[in-house]
């Protein structure tokens, strides 16, 4: 209550809503003269019936007719009494209960409810926010990118052009503001010259127009700006985008890194300096049935298996932990070491089985080039006749038709890459080739994060989204940082070393006990300490790197962070 005179103040100081007041006031005007004059005629008629009632009782029996209460204490007994009596009860239904609750609701209460909400979505931040990120469309890539702003406790608001949708998403906790998108004062109402960045993720023309919008008004901040198609990212960059991510190949070359095949058997998904972070699948290799500390990988290579993927599900293995047969090993070391690796493991590739690309659009054709470039054969399965680029690697047909399948190869594939657009034909899809080849390499992607786990159900060993590989590469230009994404869900950061570790031992810390992260290489100054051993000593100036689930990033950054 004690914010309502305040609401009140702010809204008559609308020129509209005084209008409206004015409005009301007339109204309210008329419906007293008719009330005086009712109760003037009231007396006439009654005297000249011979009954005589005082001027308050005239005011009574109006209102009590107008508003249809009629108590019949007082009537007429003449024809022309009881035809003034009709008049005053249809005049006051009309007036009474019918304009005088809509004219209220009309220009009183709904601009109140009206103000009320633009309250809760303002157009505007506050004057002076500065290293704020403005992210101007809330869409697969923006939901996961606000959750690690949140994770962070980095500053953002969301542009929404529409008032209703912004109240839904203030209702959600998202931080909203209400603007049009191509408007060079929506952006000064959001101090994008003083922002940290500026994210934009729409189509590729409207991303362009915004970005040449908000490069008019500041030269400095830098717009992190999504392509769609590649012909685009030319043109971003020539409207004012300081950094241009073709999602759609960048999500291809990760799935592609994920499969099996070709002359090497590890793939490399993140530099740090000198470490090196690999995943590696056993498949066929006579690892498989063996514990880690059998395989002895540590002792022949000098590699360690910071992470171990079984069908979709990771975990920080320990030395009894078992290597299955469809088992993906997460390896950190230096280059030599992994070329160890891979001199030992390669042998039993099957450098001719074909990967089937079940799509033929932007990511499926990001898949293609990735692995043509690492030499492995390939099949892309599509039915629109138009996406065929080359008869001798397209099939075309649908990849829910087995004979379709039989014809890409199916049945000597070494893996498929699963990459439509849409996550309940991923679903499908991959439900399909799980149940006709059981030990088959299966990798997907989705779209919309909350598929993910679905996805993975339905028999994926890798599944990678749209929506964390755009977010994370987002997040990467705002930290100025390199987080890799391992895979959904699955990322390797960086983090100074928090003040209360500087000094201790690495076993001493708990940092896997607490939150699930392992350390998998310590830089400091002077060098780079590569898998430390647990008495390994944190220094003051150096930099962790580590691996862990999503949840478990938050978890240090919680107990760890600033």
């Amino acid at each position: 209550m004690k914010f309502l005179p305040a609401q009140i103040t702010a809204l008559l100081q609308n020129r509209e809503t005084r209008r409206n007041l004015r409005l009301i006031r007339g109204f309210l005007g008329f419906l007293l003269a008719l009330v005086v004059v009712y109760s003037v005629v009231f007396h006439f008629i009654m005297a000249a019936e011979g009954q005589r009632y005082s001027w308050v009782t005239g005011f009574y029996w109006t209102l009590t007719v107008m508003s249809t209460l009629g108590f019949g204490d007082i009537t007429f007994h003449s024809d022309l009494g009881r035809v003034f009596s009709i008049v005053v009860l249809i005049s006051g239904v009309v007036l009474l209960l019918i304009l005088l609750p809509f004219t209220f609701i009309q220009f009183f209460y709904a601009p109140w409810l009206e103000a009320q909400s633009r309250r809760r979505a303002p157009r505007a931040i506050p004057p002076g926010t500065r290293d704020h990120v403005i992210v101007t469309h809330y869409d697969a890539v923006a939901i996961s990118l606000v959750q690690r702003l949140a994770d962070h406790g980095r500053p953002y608001w969301v542009l929404e052009p529409e008032v209703k949708r912004a109240l839904d998403l203030h209702d959600a906790g998202v931080q909203v503001v209400v603007g049009e998108r191509d408007e060079m004062e929506t952006y000064r109402r959001l101090c994008a010259a003083d922002a940290a960045l500026v994210v934009v993720t729409g189509d590729d023309y409207e991303n362009t127009n915004i970005a040449f919008t908000v490069r008019e008004l500041t030269p400095r901040v830098p717009i992190v700006a999504v392509a769609r198609a590649e012909d685009s990212v030319d043109i971003l960059e020539l409207a004012g985008a300081s950094h241009v991510l073709h999602l759609p190949e960048m999500l291809g070359r990760s799935l592609a890194r994920r499969t099996l095949g070709g002359e090497t058997r590890v793939s490399v998904i993140g530099r740090f300096g000198e470490l090196v972070i690999a995943e590696a699948p056993v498949t066929g290799t006579p690892l498989v049935g063996k514990s880690l500390r059998d395989g002895m990988l540590r002792q022949i290579t000098g590699l360690t298996v910071v992470g171990l993927w079984e069908r979709g599900s990771f975990r920080i293995p320990g030395p009894d932990d078992l290597i299955g047969p469809s088992s993906v090993l997460v390896l950190a070391g230096s280059e030599d070491q992994l070329a160890r690796f891979d001199e030992l493991t390669v042998i039993y590739n099957r450098p001719d089985a074909p990967v089937l690309v079940l799509g033929g659009g932007r990511v499926g054709r990001g898949v293609a080039a990735a692995l043509r470039e690492r030499g492995v054969p390939y099949r892309i399965v599509e039915k629109d006749p138009e996406r065929i680029r080359d008869p001798e690697t397209y099939i075309l047909g649908s990849a829910a038709d087995r004979t379709c399948l039989e014809r890409a190869g199916i049945d000597e594939a070494g893996a498929v890459v699963v990459t439509t657009n849409d996550d309940a034909t991923n679903i499908y899809l991959t439900i399909y080739c799980r149940r006709l080849r059981p030990d088959l390499h299966i990798v997907s992607r989705a779209t919309l994060e909350r598929n993910v786990s679905t996805l993975h159900r339905a028999g994926a060993d890798f599944v990678m989204s749209y929506a964390s590989m755009g977010a994370n590469a987002v997040f990467n230009v705002l930290e100025k940082d390199d987080v890799v994404m391992l895979a959904e869900g699955l990322d390797v950061f960086r983090y100074p070393v928090p003040p209360a570790l500087v000094g201790h031992p690495l076993a001493e810390t708990r940092i896997r006990e607490e939150t699930g992260c392992s350390v998998v290489a310590v830089q400091a100054p002077e060098a780079t300490t590569i898998n430390p051993p647990a008495d390994f000593v944190l220094p003051a100036a150096g930099e962790m790197i580590l691996v862990g689930t999503t949840d478990a990033e938050r978890a240090f950054v919680r107990k760890f962070g600033a």
